[in-house]
């Protein structure tokens, strides 16, 4: 059997440790795809990070890099409980040892890496040096990219508690918890969103909250699914253009919510949805099997693209093409009509949301490789 592009490549960065740029388009074994087509993307660089034991079955990498700017690197968390900073020729720069293995990824801002830690703390570091600046312990599983905003990073646990503390210096804020229901959950929380000084954040038993970012004060609660099982409301909170928030629940579908109120705008009836962006008038949301374009002022579905037997995770943009992981490789799909036009899998598939900045895509695979992509065919992004 003539071995597969992905696992030459694969085979050449395990050897190497790091290559030149190749050509982008590679071929994802559970699917037939047409690769006589300009490559959408290129690799620029990948370096191995992870040495996955002999037995490993299945390994999985959830944390999304975190891409930083300033010092032209990529900081990952992986599933051996390291945090590392990589540069731009693949080199580690500085690696923080954790006790946990990292299933939420790092966010970089202004010089500073804040990372959420399997370990129950929230790790802050230099991010040219690795220097620790201050840790902050939750004492949860913290399972959501951080946000920053205002002087406070946001982040929330397994537990159902979304935690406030000093981006300056750690120091506690406020927190906001629900009861997790004892029925089946999802693994993972919904990541906030912050807009105009209000925090917007899902729940596990069915609730969505919108909470004062200053004080965790409440200004409105809505139970959006109740009874049974999978009440979880995972997925991001994202806006439409005129400022409404839009949010998925697993169980009962898409939501455009008043800001200010809290009322149902309009609800969709597309369950199993557990990620969501947008641009413009168009939301995006993946999940059970396929993937999804809905128009955001009206709920309407656009388009549906099938998965076949693999789960949409939450997606990315790049170049205005629309990037989502299913676990088993990352899919390139035209957000205008939700065609898949290219796949990437370097080996085991890829379960992190890729981090996007401007034509630069940084991935994570589940053998524990970081990628550098630069996107080559732009998409108008109207």
């Amino acid at each position: 059997m003539r071995p597969s592009r992905a696992l030459l490549l694969l085979v050449a960065a395990a050897a190497a440790g790091c290559a030149s740029a190749r050509r982008g388009y590679a071929i994802d074994p559970y699917q037939r795809y047409d690769t006589d087509v300009l490559a959408i993307y290129t690799i620029s660089w990948w370096q191995k990070l992870v040495d996955a034991p002999t037995l490993e079955y299945g390994p999985r990498e959830p944390a999304r890099p975190g891409a930083d700017t300033i010092n032209s690197r990529v900081v990952t968390g992986t599933r051996d409980g390291i945090l590392r900073s990589v540069d731009s020729k693949g080199r580690v720069v500085w690696r923080f040892v954790a006790g946990q293995p990292f299933t939420a990824g790092p966010e970089v801002v202004d010089g500073f890496v804040f990372a959420p830690g399997g370990d129950g703390f929230l790790y802050c570091f230099r991010a040219d040096t690795g220097e620790l600046f201050w840790k902050y312990e939750a004492g949860e599983d913290l399972v959501t990219v951080p946000v920053v905003a205002d002087g406070r990073v946001l982040v929330s646990s397994q537990n159902d508690t979304l935690f406030a503390v000093e981006a300056a210096t750690g120091k506690w804020l406020w927190q906001y918890r629900r009861d997790t229901p004892a029925g089946f959950t999802i693994r993972g929380a919904g990541r906030p969103a912050v807009r105009d000084g209000v925090v917007y954040v899902g729940f596990s038993d069915g609730h969505f909250s919108a909470l004062r970012l200053e004080s965790g004060a409440v200004v409105w609660d809505r139970t959006l699914s109740a009874g049974g099982q999978f009440v979880d409301i995972d997925s991001p909170a994202v806006f439409d253009p005129k400022g409404n928030v839009i949010v998925a629940s697993y169980k009962d579908g898409l939501f455009s919510i008043d800001p200010g109120s809290g009322e149902t705008l309009w609800q969709t009836a597309i369950t199993g949805m557990v990620g969501l962006v947008a641009r413009g008038d168009v939301v995006y949301a993946s999940g059970d099997a396929r993937v999804i374009g809905v128009k955001a002022s009206t709920g309407k579905i656009l388009w549906t693209t099938s998965l076949g037997q693999r789960a949409g995770l939450q997606p990315a943009l790049a170049a205005g093409w629309l990037l989502v992981p299913t676990g088993r490789s990352l899919l390139f799909i035209d957000p205008t009509l939700g065609g898949i036009r290219q796949s990437f899998d370097p080996g085991r598939g890829i379960t992190a949301t890729p981090d996007v900045h401007g034509t630069d895509v940084y991935l994570l695979s589940n053998l524990g490789f970081v990628y550098a992509l630069e996107m080559n065919v732009a998409r108008n992004s109207g």
